[in-house]
């Protein structure tokens, strides 16, 4: 490695295996596939293994080639010594949302109810409720005395473990909270679990006995999402951790322009990795194009071997699919409006953000850059080229410090101490910022009357709905749609008018990202938005390489191009990777 990150194989990383071990890290980056290939390696080793998955997107039988359930199955071919299990969070989220809510209907307003309902459909509940079905392997040692390790693809983040760890949790300020700002509900319903979270907690913070495992990608939003859990995690007591870059890539010879781009920036990437994260025992694994399916290619991932991805004879372009360009041409002939760009972290949202309203302006349109990203360089290339752009920025942990405050002097003003400390960590959750950030975006938003307004960045479903909620329950309850600004009251009509906001998801061809965007796409629906396209960035085009490990990857991509294509988007374009 050109960086001076001293990173170890991979396959040295069994040497220090604790018996709990937790991986985590951004979507797609290879945690389910580390995972696996961990607790097979551990099983031929002679280890009895217990494998965990919480992974919405997982293909765990597949991988595993062993039908699983929500109790431990053997697995085919180490039938004696691994055990796996798939937790289905989705379904995890709906029995506990009906646990809360199912007692209160036809008691409480009708409002009451639907705000509390849509409080428990965010990120946050689906990972409580996650954490709830595992936490018994940790809070309960008799149900896994049997195993050596216990293996799990997903790890709690620092705000779920900081949640449990406060007794206010524990009891009914959250059932009692008329804020709309909680996205748990009353935790009181699961008080007699509360000695298996405190143990699940104890379990995790023990450094014999646990490991957190970042597993990263060699690229900056990967690295920086290791980072966060890192220090948000050590905080609280998880001390034991490692990071594995997972599949660095490098160039297989030195005249291919793009195959070095991407290896360049790989570098880059390492160059700059935070300090405390490269402090931390290092490993790294090989490059691979596909998934691995199969023990034979799970135990390759740790022989250190390279990928067997058979190189394409007859490589196809991109050529025959719809480019960026042609939707942007369609976009200008609406003549105003909202462009949103929406997606997973690392997709390159912000990017294209930029990238659409640019072009939206070299065609003499009036448009508006509403952008949080405060390295943002739009501005000046707009000023020297004399278009009709301008740009606005927001900075997303200011607007959320002003909207605490603001909840805390008003909803907080009368709690007693334990009560203020757990809104306070309830307002610490990714809800809170994506609220915080869409009510300082809705003036913005109201702009797109008598122009394009562009925006890289997009509520999801739920926070939307959550904000309707909250509307509802002030207009109907509390008799004061007042408690919300004008234009909030306005977003959601706006952004559910297809004439008025189209909404563009974006993804990378990959199996995870497709996945995460497909996700995104239901939950839009579910807040009568229907999202106007999709596009697929950093596409590898076979014309543009002749790297082997690149041209098989590029007919790896055509799988989930087909797939968007053919089952999630009335349009798509697509935007190819370029040195």
């Amino acid at each position: 490695m050109s960086t001076t990150l001293a990173a170890r194989p991979v396959a040295h990383f069994l040497e220090q295996a604790t018996r709990f071990l937790f991986f985590t890290g951004k979507g797609g980056v290879g945690k389910t596939s580390l995972a696996c290939a961990t607790a097979v390696a551990l099983a031929d080793a002679g280890k009895s293994v217990l494998l965990v998955s919480t992974d919405p997107a997982s293909n765990l039988d597949e991988v595993l080639s062993t039908e699983l359930t929500n109790t431990p199955s053997p697995v085919k071919g180490l039938e004696s010594k691994l055990d796996a299990l798939n937790i289905d969070p989705e379904a995890a989220a709906r029995d506990y949302r009906e646990r809360i809510v199912g007692p209160i209907r036809g008691i409480l307003p009708e409002a009451t109810v639907k705000n509390i309902e849509e409080q428990l459909s965010g990120a946050c509940t689906t990972e409580i409720a996650s954490f709830n079905e595992f936490s018994s392997l940790l809070g309960n040692p008799e149900s896994v005395s049997r195993y050596d390790h216990i293996i799990l693809d997903t790890a709690p983040t620092g705000h779920t473990l900081r949640l449990l760890a406060l007794p206010a949790a524990w009891t009914d300020f959250i059932a009692e909270n008329k804020s709309g700002s909680t996205c748990l509900g009353p935790l009181s319903g699961l008080a007699d679990q509360r000695d298996v979270y405190e143990r699940a907690l104890a379990a995790l913070q023990d450094s014999s006995q646990t490991t957190l495992v970042l597993v990263s990608r060699a690229d900056t939003p990967s690295l920086q999402e290791a980072e966060r859990a890192r220090a948000e995690l050590s905080a609280i007591g998880i001390a034991k951790q490692s990071l594995i870059l997972n599949a660095v890539f490098y160039a297989s010879a030195s005249g291919d322009p793009l195959a070095q781009a991407i290896e360049r920036r790989a570098q880059d990437a390492l160059q700059k990795i935070p300090a405390s994260l490269s402090a931390l025992p290092t490993f790294q694994s090989p490059y691979r194009v596909s998934g691995l399916t199969g023990l034979d290619h799970l135990r390759s991932l740790y022989s250190n071997s390279e990928d067997d991805s058979p190189v394409p004879t007859a490589p196809t372009s991109h050529q025959s699919h719809p480019q960026l360009d042609d939707l942007i041409e369609e976009i200008a002939a609406s003549g105003r409006g909202v462009i949103m760009t929406m997606g997973k972290g690392g997709v390159g949202k912000t990017t294209l953000a930029k990238r659409i309203a640019l072009e939206l302006a070299q065609r003499g349109k009036k448009t508006l850059l509403t952008t949080t990203d405060p390295a943002n360089h739009v501005s000046d290339l707009a000023a020297e080229a004399g278009l009709p752009l301008s740009v606005s920025s927001i900075d997303p942990k200011e607007v959320t410090r002003q909207h605490v405050e603001t909840v805390l002097a008003t909803t907080g003003k009368d709690l007693d101490a334990a009560a203020r400390a757990l809104l306070e960590e309830e307002l610490s959750s990714p809800c809170t910022e994506e609220i915080a950030v869409f009510t300082a975006f809705a003036h913005e938003v109201a702009k797109g009357q008598d122009q394009f307004v562009v925006l890289d960045t997009a509520p999801t479903g739920h926070t939307l709905l959550l904000l309707d909620a909250t509307e509802a329950y002030h207009r109907e309850v509390l008799k004061n749609a007042s408690a919300l600004p004008e234009a909030v009251q306005h977003l959601l009509p706006r952004l559910r008018n297809p004439e008025y906001t189209k909404t563009l998801i974006v993804a990378l061809p990959e199996a995870t990202p497709v996945h995460e965007a497909a996700q995104l796409q239901s939950d839009l629906r579910r807040a009568g938005i229907e999202p106007h396209a999709w596009i697929l960035n950093q596409c590898i085009d076979a014309k543009d390489t002749s790297d082997p490990k690149l041209l098989a990857k590029a007919q790896h991509e055509k799988n989930y191009i087909q797939e968007v294509a053919q089952q999630h988007a009335s349009r798509y374009a697509l935007t190819p990777w370029t040195a």
